[in-house]
């Protein structure tokens, strides 16, 4: 089958010899198509794969309709919301995820904006600690779960809330069950989102919830920028002038909230979440593994458009 790992910001050197060899010895022939100009040349690359692997690159209809043999998507990573999942399911195209590969690299991200913004950005001004703060924790899954962990280790108490998880499974992976995200928003130092961007989540963070924050608090979001009501946040920091916010998604209206609030917020200029060399490496070989495992056994364990 010819495998077609297609990525505008390529994988690191480890990851894609990594692919070659997994992939080659299952007897599958791998094509690089990375650094590509636009969704042109990808309709181009794509007409004749049987599988493809990706990044962060969009798997739109035009890529499907012109993607005449292709059986599988993986995106190395957890979020897929770059995929057209409808499209995909009408084309029957498998689309599958790797969850694990990169929730160290989001989590250890995630502590070190508390810290940085706890420290003014590192700037000479006077600071704050993070040990014994609460940290309350948006979606207790894999990155959830090491944010948690993490936090502890380090002296903070952790609260979370997820809608799939009973309180028990909460209480067993370290943390207290908030009641409600009120609840969670207005009990906690700090709030890590890890929620995905989806039509029942997507501007679902906002003036409300950001202005029951307490007094100095911060939130942190190594999620996606779509979850936050933007304006709604540019409203709660500027009634709140205690209120900070973090994240790795640049919002639309960062130079806004920039030159109104200066050090109170921060984002990365791209998605850096997963840009460790081994969650790279991790999640490409992942990625290669399931392709080798779909063609090989009809393995759809971590399908995401069922």
């Amino acid at each position: 089958m010819k495998v077609l790992v297609a990525t505008q910001k390529p994988f690191a050197a480890a990851a894609v010899n990594g692919i070659k060899d997994i992939l080659g010895k299952a007897g599958h022939e791998v094509v690089l198509f990375e650094k590509y100009a636009d969704e042109t040349a990808l309709i181009e690359a794509v007409a004749d794969a049987d599988a493809m692997i990706i990044r962060s690159d969009k798997v739109t209809p035009a890529v499907l309709d012109a993607a005449k043999n292709l059986k599988i998507v993986v995106r190395a990573g957890a979020g897929y919301d770059n995929v057209d999942l409808a499209s995909a399911t009408a084309h029957n195209v498998v689309v599958e995820n790797t969850p694990g590969q990169n929730s160290n690299a989001v989590a250890e991200l995630a502590l070190a904006m508390m810290i940085f913004m706890s420290r003014t950005q590192f700037t000479p001004a006077t600071g704050t600690e993070i040990f014994g703060k609460k940290v309350g924790i948006q979606a207790f899954g894999n990155v959830g779960r090491l944010v948690g962990k993490k936090a502890s280790a380090l002296g903070m108490s952790v609260m979370a809330i997820d809608p799939f998880l009973p309180a028990e499974k909460i209480i067993e992976g370290g943390a207290e069950p908030a009641e409600s995200l009120e609840d969670l928003y207005g009990s906690c130092d700090f709030v890590s989102i890890h929620i995905p961007a989806t039509p029942q989540t997507i501007g679902s963070i906002g003036y409300d919830l950001i202005t029951k924050m307490p007094k100095g608090a911060t939130l942190i979001n190594t999620a996606r920028k779509e979850v936050i009501d933007e304006a709604g946040l540019e409203k709660a920091l500027e009634q709140r002038p205690d209120l900070k916010y973090a994240a790795d998604v640049m919002p639309d209206n960062y130079e806004t909230l920039k030159e109104k609030f200066g050090l109170r917020v921060f984002a990365t200029p791209k998605k850096m979440g997963a840009q460790t060399a081994e969650a790279n490496v991790n999640a490409g070989l992942a990625a290669a593994d399931q392709i080798v495992k779909y063609f090989a056994e009809g393995c759809t364990r971590f399908q995401v458009n069922k």
